[in-house]
């Protein structure tokens, strides 16, 4: 992890890119373990189906986690001042979700000089699945 100056930094900056594996159903089995939540929706075919979905699907929560990810490979987690997301669509298997990052607002709060970031997580067509922001110390 670099370390990031305030000064060095653009409105319009964008933060290195996170590329994820595949979604597969190991990976949404282990974060229903690792969670706590193991909403059938996420984690069986058959309760999907009769919910009128083709297959199972992703947690929002993953897509989420997946953007922490992506800030705290930029900064240390403990700059990390505020981070919200909005779910915009499903993550189905099979997806290639790679989340980004841009520098969207420099200001000074609380005596700290922050960053504010839009984020987002899109599938390998383009498409967002989670779209949010967070603010960031530096």
């Amino acid at each position: 992890m670099s370390t990031i100056d305030f000064d060095s930094i653009q409105i319009g900056d964008t933060l290195p890119p996170l590329t994820l594996a595949p979604v597969d159903r190991k990976t949404l089995a282990l974060f229903a373990g690792a969670s706590g939540d193991h909403n059938a929706i996420h984690i069986d075919t058959d309760y999907a189906r009769r919910a009128g979905v083709p297959d199972v699907f992703a947690h929002g929560m993953l897509s989420m986690a997946w953007l922490g990810r992506l800030l705290t490979s930029w900064v240390e987690q403990r700059q990390l001042r505020a981070f919200g997301v909005r779910f915009v669509g499903i993550t189905q298997l099979g997806h290639v979700v790679t989340c980004t990052g841009k520098v969207t607002e420099k200001f000074e709060a609380d005596g700290e000089r922050r960053v504010r970031l839009e984020v987002q997580a899109v599938n390998q067509y383009g498409e967002p699945r989670v779209l949010g922001d967070a603010v960031i110390a530096l």
